[in-house]
């Protein structure tokens, strides 16, 4: 049974969320604060994180941060009533791997659960060089690490994934709704920029004017591409 933490502080989402995704199978605890959210992703270990923003005592922001920081890779889905690209942005960076705006549908939201939790445990795609090279940056593909010019670069899960999808592609086009079915798992058309926030985010790490991108390029209408 996958165990999925809440960290959340509205008693009737708690009650709601718990109820849908334990009628679903997983094992859910709940932390109504940030400090309590911390301390329960260290001490349970869960497969899924799902994270509100706004928390007494530690913001969602900071909580993230501290999970990542501890060196867990934990699926984490920040729930949220803020809207805005640049907190969307700002989530991406700290290590989110999705993000639901609030008001929400319990389906869309129990989907976007199934699929990182399918991503997560899906195993490692095999017949691929373990390391990958574009321009001046290295990709050690087993242990997920990434170098530029010598530098390790940290990169958040879904970032590294959507690197390595796109390199896997050898510079052939990859359209958005292929790279959210391959990274994200899903089927349904592309709603949000997800996949564009990503791609600034790694332009911004690894290319030298990622306003003038040399390696991760925009295909107009079609798509990204990974140019060697």
């Amino acid at each position: 049974m996958k165990r999925i933490l809440l960290v959340e502080d509205n008693p009737d989402l708690i009650y709601g969320l718990r109820n849908n995704l334990e009628i679903e199978g997983y094992d859910v605890s709940v932390a109504e604060d940030g400090p309590g959210g911390v301390q329960a992703a260290r001490e349970m270990q869960p497969d899924l994180v799902i994270l509100d923003l706004m928390l007494p005592g530690m913001d969602g922001y900071r909580v993230l941060r501290a999970i990542r920081d501890g060196g867990s890779a934990v699926p984490v889905l920040i729930l949220t009533a803020r809207g805005e690209e640049a907190d969307k942005v700002r989530g991406f960076r700290l290590g989110a791997d999705d993000y639901v705006t609030k008001p929400f549908g319990v389906l869309e939201l129990l989907a976007r659960v199934e699929a990182l939790l399918r991503r997560a445990s899906a195993p490692a795609a095999s017949g691929g060089a373990a390391t990958e090279r574009f321009g001046d940056v290295d990709v050690d593909v087993p242990s997920r690490l990434v170098r530029r010019r010598g530098e390790e670069v940290a990169l958040a899960p879904k970032e590294f994934d959507l690197l390595l999808a796109l390199l896997r592609r050898r510079g052939a086009v990859v359209s958005r709704l292929e790279l959210m079915k391959e990274v994200w798992g899903y089927r349904a058309a592309v709603v949000s920029r997800t996949v564009d926030t990503h791609v600034s985010e790694l332009r911004r790490k690894l290319e030298d004017d990622p306003a003038r991108p040399r390696h991760l390029l925009t295909v107009r209408k079609a798509g990204y591409r990974l140019q060697p």
